[in-house]
């Protein structure tokens, strides 16, 4: 192996670490802990170090939701491909989407809730955006019939993330949960 190939694989490991301890620090504490001086403090390298990988917080925080997206995807997907026919792998979905939502509140923040740099729904958008939301694209799929599918994946993707947005938020009790989300799979899966 080359010194250039090493570094390459070092700096890829220091930014593999940076995102990781900013997850379990978000995780644990909310995205209000998350600086950059307590990112090297929890990773032992410098500030300096942070910023040749990153521009700041904002830049990690896309980082983690580009991760995150990318473990969002796999879960719908081994939903979706686990059912055994299309009103099932609605439902699937939207349970496998709820639990992750509710399972990871400050990554799925920083996919979905905080303003981050990232292209969403445009042709640049970073590929694990893309498989997420063709995941629930391909989920929706069968059940379309003449709707634009585009649009109707993201008006469920819509309901999915207001559903739970609002009942992490107590805006909705949490005891209806189930029954909100029997309603929105029974008007899509009509």
């Amino acid at each position: 192996m080359s010194v250039k190939e090493r570094r390459e694989r070092e700096r890829a490991e220091r930014e593999r670490l940076i995102v990781a301890a900013a997850r379990e620090l978000a995780e644990a504490e909310g995205w209000d802990a998350v600086t950059t001086r307590r990112l090297a403090a929890e990773i032992e390298y410098s500030q300096p170090v942070l910023y040749s990988h990153f521009k700041g917080k904002d830049a990690i925080m896309a980082a983690v939701a580009v991760e995150g997206c990318a473990d969002l995807a796999a879960e719908l997907r081994a939903a979706r491909t686990s059912a055994a026919d299309p009103r099932e792998a609605l439902a699937a979905v939207a349970a496998a989407y709820c639990v992750f939502a509710d399972r990871r509140p400050a990554l799925y923040d920083a996919m979905f809730t905080h303003a981050v740099d990232l292209p969403f729904a445009t042709p640049e958008a970073p590929p694990a955006l893309q498989e997420a939301f063709g995941e629930l694209r391909e989920t929706v799929r069968p059940l379309a019939g003449d709707d634009d599918l585009g649009t109707l994946t993201e008006t469920f993707w819509s309901g999915l993330h207001g559903l739970m947005t609002l009942m992490r938020n107590g805006r909705m009790r949490r005891e209806g949960h189930e029954k909100r989300l029997a309603i929105l799979i029974g008007r899509f899966a009509r």
